[in-house]
């Protein structure tokens, strides 16, 4: 694909900055395109930007299976607005928590830390695969890209 046709691809995609994205593909050779999508998958399992309405359905959902896992996060969430706690706080701090989760899992993806001397050579990573599954190249630095891709546009700042 050349600089142009990947910049439609990448405003197709939804990126804010498709031209940026294109650019990185084409002069680093690396498939951006598979990390955009990656992340911007992995952005619409964190909670949506200033939409609570995921609360109520959170307590809804717990009720008729209060023993489920994760059951325990609508009753919270019933007493901490039975105190008055702001709808937009509480979701102010999910969806921080969630996207430090996040940034965890895709610096994770290419660096284990520390672990046992046993496995010290223990590695992975998220990697492109063809349709038979052998592997085409490694998607790398996703937790560098995961600000620029918050589908608030606030790169998770608090809103004014």
């Amino acid at each position: 694909m050349n600089l142009k046709e990947l910049t439609a691809l990448f405003r197709k995609l939804g990126a804010r900055d498709p031209a940026s994205w294109a650019r990185a593909q084409h002069e680093e050779g690396t498939d951006q395109v598979a990390r955009y999508v990656f992340l911007r998958e992995a952005w619409k399992r964190v909670v949506p930007p200033d939409d609570t309405s995921w609360i109520e359905g959170m307590i809804a959902s717990a009720k008729p299976r209060p023993s489920d896992p994760g059951a325990g996060a609508g009753p919270a969430l019933e007493r901490l607005l039975a105190v008055g706690a702001n709808r937009d706080d509480i979701h102010e701090v999910v969806r921080v928590m969630q996207y430090e989760l996040l940034f965890s899992l895709c610096y994770l993806m290419e660096d284990p830390g520390p672990l046992e001397p046993e496995l010290e050579d223990l590695v992975w990573q998220l990697v492109r695969t063809d349709e038979n599954g052998e592997t085409i190249e490694p998607i790398g630095g996703l937790h560098e890209s995961l600000l620029e891709t918050d589908p608030s546009g606030r790169e998770m700042r608090p809103r004014r």
